[in-house]
């Protein structure tokens, strides 16, 4: 309720004109650009990789991910409902995976166990997987040299994906970060949830969303009912019990991520089917999380 809540309030705020067009666009690009980066480079910097890989946990994580892309693009082009399927197809699989994946293990097992390494086998393919949707669909004219030239000059550039990049090398080379460099990292980082939903309640256009509230509706089932009733059993089946699972169930049901909207209003989209996608699954994942947890505990594998 406080993530929806801080989403409304930028919302308010733009009504009561604390919070214009331009200063939101402004936000967007530093969050785009700076938080998010520092965000994922904090996470991944500061993990022991050595002490916890497991080598097909990691490959469980991406081939779960990569196969839940694959369907979400199928539907996409299945149904010509969809307009801006770039959109759909990432505000479907893009989890909250590190903001709340850490929070909720680290609550119930007194560290963040798992879920850094459910990062490495997710997140990146997440935000590579992102860069290139909406990078390709956004074009009008089909597919061309310059467009696939575009495409990856986009996925080099990326700010996430220089933040994982980097973030990556500084934990598998161990590097020493001094306290005053880590501190600011962290604080820089921190303002990326705050500042993003904010920024994406002071762009929500309700009539926008709701020419889209079919896709929206199809996007929220699948990223907090369909993907967990999939891929839970199988998980479950290869033997994943406590954190692991735990840390999978976060991968698969939590809300959609708020980057995925800044990332859409960044990269040329409307933005509107992600911020209402984030909205939905932010406020409906209260009572889908607690139901998951329940059936999991109740079934004594957590």
């Amino acid at each position: 309720m406080p993530i929806f809540l801080l989403m409304m309030l930028g919302f308010v705020f733009r009504k009561i004109n604390v919070l214009n067009e331009q200063f939101t666009k402004s936000l967007n690009s530093f969050v785009f650009k700076i938080a998010l980066p520092a965000l994922v480079f904090k996470e991944l910097a500061n993990q022991d990789i050595k002490e916890t890989w497991d080598t097909g946990y990691v490959f469980f994580c991406f081939g779960v991910t990569l196969a839940s892309i694959i369907l979400l693009l199928v539907i996409a082009f299945a149904f010509k409902g969809i307009s801006d399927k770039a959109e759909f197809v990432q505000a479907s699989f893009r989890s909250s995976a590190a903001l709340l994946g850490v929070g909720i293990v680290t609550n119930l097992y007194g560290d963040a166990g798992m879920v850094p390494l459910m990062i490495i086998g997710a997140v990146p393919l997440y935000n590579v997987t992102a860069v290139v949707l909406l990078e390709v669909l956004k074009a009008k004219g089909g597919i061309s040299k310059a467009l696939l030239f575009e495409t990856l000059k986009g996925i080099i550039t990326n700010p996430i994906i220089l933040g994982i990049i980097v973030g990556a090398v500084w934990a598998a080379f161990k590097i020493p970060s001094p306290v005053i460099f880590e501190r600011t990292v962290t604080h820089v980082g921190n303002t990326a949830t705050p500042l993003g939903l904010m920024a994406l309640g002071a762009s929500l256009d309700f009539k926008s969303i709701g020419k889209q509230a079919g896709t929206v509706i199809t996007a929220t089932f699948f990223k907090l009912v369909g993907f967990c009733a999939l891929f839970l059993p199988l998980a479950i089946y290869i033997g994943y019990t406590r954190d692991k699972l735990l840390a999978i169930l976060i991968m698969l049901g939590s809300p959609t991520t708020v980057s995925s909207f800044v990332m859409a209003r960044s990269m040329g989209h409307d933005g509107q089917t992600s911020a209402g996608t984030v909205m939905c699954t932010t406020l409906l994942s209260a009572f889908t999380l607690t139901l998951w947890l329940f059936v999991l505990k109740t079934l004594g594998l957590i």
